[in-house]
């Protein structure tokens, strides 16, 4: 145990004094805090440029024939526009529209037919989309009105609402969307930079002789742990760091937010589900951690690194397509998914989008997280094991055959 604590506050200070990793700490908590503070700061733009000079609406044309009925409804809906009715010819309304003298144009044609006339079409452009509605209610309206209905009978009518309310007896999942999607990011970026660094370490100190003395010394369940852990805390640490910045300058600028669910949603997510996120991140970290830093043992040179770990990483990117494209798709309790709940390679991905996704049965978590941690036990011993006979392997890089053998003898 003293061996293990040695080895983890060595490592542990390593990453902490490493200037890359202070780096990308740094960088993403300035990021975070640019993100956040951007409503802030648009708005005291917004109210500088307010008390300078009058704040004008962009314009937008309706050329119509059917009267200012047309126009009436469209400054209603539109209010982010000044809407304003025209007797122009279409050439002379493009060269509006091209010029900036307007934003859009809408020429109605008829009761049901209209040209949308727009310089650049954004895809969050949703106008035409208003107006097929107004359209819609103004044709009915007046349909009604001509069989005998007066305007307030046709308005009623018209206006009518369905009073719904919607009742999740489980999970629903577009409140638990962006805590699943964060989360299995989070756990995608980890292992590939963590478990690539753990490799990188084990293949540098490998270079060195006097690894030779070290691995003969101290006890190599206490070295991989320790690495391996190490390594682990250093990535909560940067993640705390990161996350936890976020929460504080949210908390600071939540007025500017306004009513934006996303963003709300994201730092409202229940405890239950934030330790399930917990537990399946740390065990599937060490998972792969574990497995980087066997392969990283073996490698006979640094520039090895990437293709000796190439079989763990395609492992990992299979696991996270196979939950991305189910949890894209909405159906997270498919077969193929079930099955990779409760494989550890995958099941860190798979049980927690299932958890938040869908209603899992208690027991069915139970299994997964205990398969997890014997896996995780497992796997550390057998590469601490690979690692003592890996690190006293120089020149070309060992078969598996000849690992397999030493390690038996070990």
């Amino acid at each position: 145990m003293k061996q293990f604590g040695k080895i983890l506050k060595f490592e542990l200070k390593y990453y902490l004094k490493n200037k890359v990793f202070v780096g990308v700490t740094v960088f993403l908590v300035l990021l975070i805090a640019g993100v956040m503070f951007f409503p802030k700061i648009t708005e005291s733009f917004k109210s500088d440029e307010t008390t300078n000079s009058t704040e004008t609406q962009p314009v937008m044309l309706v050329k119509s024939e059917m009267g200012e009925e047309i126009q009436q409804a469209f400054s209603v809906v539109f209010t982010d526009y000044e809407v304003k009715t025209t007797s122009e010819d279409l050439e002379k309304i493009k060269e509006q529209i091209t010029s900036g003298e307007a934003e859009c144009a809408f020429v109605i044609t008829g009761n049901a037919s209209y040209q949308y006339l727009v310089n650049n079409l954004s895809i969050y452009d949703v106008n035409t989309e208003i107006a097929d509605s107004v359209l819609i209610d103004i044709y009915r309206m007046q349909a009604m009105m001509s069989s005998g209905m007066t305007s307030e009978q046709a308005g009623e009518i018209i206006s009518f609402t369905v009073d719904s309310k919607v009742i999740s007896l489980g999970k629903d999942q577009m409140q638990n969307y962006w805590y699943t999607y964060i989360m299995i990011f989070a756990l995608y970026m980890v292992i590939l930079l963590y478990g690539q660094m753990v490799a990188t370490n084990v293949a540098t100190e490998k270079s060195s002789r006097a690894m030779e003395v070290l691995i003969t010394s101290a006890k190599p369940t206490a070295m991989m742990f320790g690495k391996v852990i190490a390594s682990c805390l250093a990535g909560l640490t940067q993640l705390v760091a990161v996350f936890g910045s976020a929460i504080l300058f949210y908390s600071l600028n939540k007025n500017y937010w306004g009513d934006n669910q996303i963003i709300a949603s994201i730092f409202d997510m229940p405890v239950e589900l934030l330790g399930y996120m917990l537990i399946f991140f740390v065990l599937g970290f060490f998972i792969y951690a574990f497995l980087y830093g066997a392969i990283g043992s073996t490698a006979s040179k640094l520039e090895d690194i990437n293709t000796s770990v190439m079989p763990i990483t395609m492992l990992f990117i299979v696991g996270f397509l196979v939950v991305m494209f189910s949890f894209a798709a909405g159906s997270v309790d498919n077969t193929l998914m079930k099955v990779c709940s409760f494989v550890p390679f995958t099941s860190s991905m798979a049980m927690f989008t299932r958890i938040a996704m869908s209603t899992v049965p208690w027991y069915e978590i139970v299994i997964s997280i205990v398969i997890l941690i014997g896996s995780v036990l497992g796997i550390g011993v057998l590469s601490a094991k690979i690692y003592r006979v890996g690190v006293l392997l120089y020149g070309t890089t060992p078969k598996l055959s000849s690992i397999i053998k030493a390690i038996r003898k070990a």
